[in-house]
């Protein structure tokens, strides 16, 4: 083994573990502390390069892979102000439980806190949103430091894919000569073979890290499960996925035996995909107008994030059911702070387990009465012409192939296809950024996730949403993605009309609905994919079938009226609640 001088030793090493450790793609932003670490990557044979020209975009892109595949995609970046253009996209990784690594160069230390020029504080620059930071040591070809630097990349990937999984953030002190030229004396030419296990390291990863499935001792899941057998009225539900959302397999096997009802978030990897009964229609019915009559549930097994819908969070809000939040992590999501019990077991070998363990009691009527309210809601749905921003999230769930990777924006979108998008049995995975719930970075992040596998893409954004994220399309071309852009555009923020600040104008429409005015055609031109505006559902429909089926990247502008978006889903859900109460 052969290096020209300690910088690209030390860079090599390091992606020669992650690879080892089964990372195979990188985000690289262009700059030059970090050129050590991308001339590793980018000349390594079995990582693939995605270049991105802005680090916050590029961030976003390595989260949506990771959202995919459940492996980190590391981002890296020079110093400065470059590596706080990651923060958005590690606080959603943080919250969304994704797994992240951020590697940063930076100047060597005597330069910090003197004024050197892009010379910033990097140290704990992420704070608390980061399973682990390290300020690695400066390049050396010295074998214990090489062997630290080997276990540190073992450990940087166990502690991003651990539990909870989460970014992990490295930082990179690198002194000149920055590119891989030769530095006579350097690296000893014997190096290798006097310090093996430093220079060449293991067959496979340096240190091998395996993860412990937490699970239940067989006193506490026989308690669960009398609960459980002795109840005729359950519900299972499932917000959004993380890691340790439980198997498909699982969550069926566990309805089968119980017998409860699937409440599925359309984030959850549940709402599609099941051969069985699945709820999706509760943000309309499950109001007090409705639930008033119904008797409560008595046990509800909660997994996953807190759910998206508000009306469901507020009816488990209501009731007196004991109701069991399983986290193998032992994370609190539940922000109503009515849940009974915190269970701390992997959820699908708890699912597995549970199943084998009970029998489905007698709540025929306790099914029926959600079977009916999923009728009347779909059917409610599908009588609905009118042209609104949810029937466009009903098509896109309707017509998506099987299978299809599918991202819904924040805001209104990720809403409207919680409430409109109906469960079916085609393999639909359902992503979102819903740690934090941002706007920014998520094309980004849709394309992201579309670089991670073959199946087709399909992003549905808001108008607000796309601006914030426009540098995020330059990857359709540069990093080889196509997709599907429905671009859902009523000039402005929507979703304030869902809140009582909409009775207040002014302020409300200049600082809240923020109409814009932007015409998004010319992004076509610049970023190189068709653009087509529609203003009817039946429009849409046509131009959406079209579009899933002709390749390259096609943006599909659906012109919508918020307010009137609105008044159809509330005309909507009266509807429903109406059917049901008479």
């Amino acid at each position: 083994m052969s290096h020209p001088n300690r910088n690209t030793l030390w860079a090599e090493t390091f992606v020669d573990e992650l690879a080892a450790g089964g990372v195979d793609a990188v985000c690289l932003a262009p700059g030059s502390r970090s050129t050590p670490l991308t001339v590793a990557f980018a000349t390594h044979d079995d990582i693939e390069v995605f270049s991105h020209l802005d680090e916050r975009s590029a961030a976003f892109f390595a989260l949506g892979r990771a959202k995919r595949t459940g492996t980190p995609t590391p981002v890296v970046c020079t110093s400065g102000t470059a590596a706080a253009n990651f923060h958005p996209a590690v606080i959603e990784a943080d919250r969304a439980r994704v797994p992240m690594l951020v590697l940063t160069a930076d100047r060597p230390p005597e330069l910090r806190d003197s004024g050197a020029n892009q010379t910033v504080d990097q140290e704990k620059l992420f704070g608390d949103a980061v399973r682990w930071y390290a300020d690695l040591a400066e390049p050396e070809a010295e074998a214990r430091k090489l062997r630290s630097l080997r276990t540190a990349a073992a450990r940087a990937v166990g502690s991003a894919t651990g539990a909870p999984p989460g970014p992990v953030h490295l930082n990179f002190p690198f002194r000149k000569p920055l590119e891989p030229t030769e530095v006579p004396g350097d690296v000893p030419e014997e190096f290798a073979e006097h310090h093996p296990l430093a220079g060449e390291g293991r067959d496979d990863s340096f240190v091998r890290v395996s993860q412990g499935v937490p699970e239940l001792d067989a006193s506490s899941l026989g308690g669960i499960a009398d609960r459980v057998a002795d109840a005729e009225r359950g519900l299972l539900v499932v917000g959004p996925a993380d890691a340790l959302t439980p198997a498909r397999d699982a969550l069926a096997a566990l309805a089968d035996a119980t017998g409860f009802p699937i409440l599925a978030d359309p984030l959850s990897g549940h709402r599609f995909g099941h051969d069985r009964p699945v709820g999706g229609g509760y943000d309309s019915y499950l109001v007090p107008d409705v639930t008033d009559d119904w008797p409560d549930p008595e046990v509800v097994l909660r997994f996953g994030a807190s759910p998206t819908s508000k009306v469901l969070r507020r009816y488990l809000e209501r009731t007196d059911a004991r109701q069991y939040l399983v986290d193998s992590a032992g994370g609190w999501r539940e922000a109503s702070f009515t849940a009974t019990d915190l269970v701390v077991a992997d959820p699908t070998r708890f699912a597995e387990r549970l199943a084998e363990t009970v029998d489905a009691t007698d709540g025929e009527e306790w099914r029926k009465r959600f079977d009916r309210a999923e009728t009347r809601h779909w059917s409610a749905v599908a009588e609905t012409d009118e042209h609104f921003e949810g029937g466009v999230l009903a098509s896109v769930a309707e017509l998506v192939p099987d299978p299809t990777t599918l991202f819904v924006s924040n805001s209104m979108p990720v809403r409207d296809v919680d409430r409109f998008g109906e469960p079916r049995p085609a393999d639909v995975t359902v992503l979102g950024n819903r740690g934090a719930s941002g706007i920014d970075g998520i094309v980004s992040t849709a394309l992201g996730a579309g670089s991670a596998t073959d199946d087709p893409l399909v992003l549905v954004t808001g108008d607000i949403a796309y601006y914030h994220d426009m540098n995020g399309l330059l990857a359709l071309g540069r990093c080889g993605v196509d997709a599907t852009i429905v671009e859902i555009n009523n000039d402005g923020g929507g979703i304030f009309h869902m809140l009582p600040i909409e009775s207040f104008d002014p302020p409300f429409t200049g600082q809240f609905r923020t109409p814009h005015g932007l015409d998004f055609e010319p992004t076509g031109d610049l970023y190189g994919f068709d653009f087509e505006r529609v203003d009817t559902l039946p429009a849409f429909r046509e131009r959406f079938r079209t579009s899933l089926d002709a390749p390259g990247t096609q943006v599909v502008e659906v012109i919508t009226d918020a307010e009137a978006s609105h008044r159809i889903r509330e005309s909507l859900q009266e509807r429903v609640v109406r059917s049901l109460t008479v």
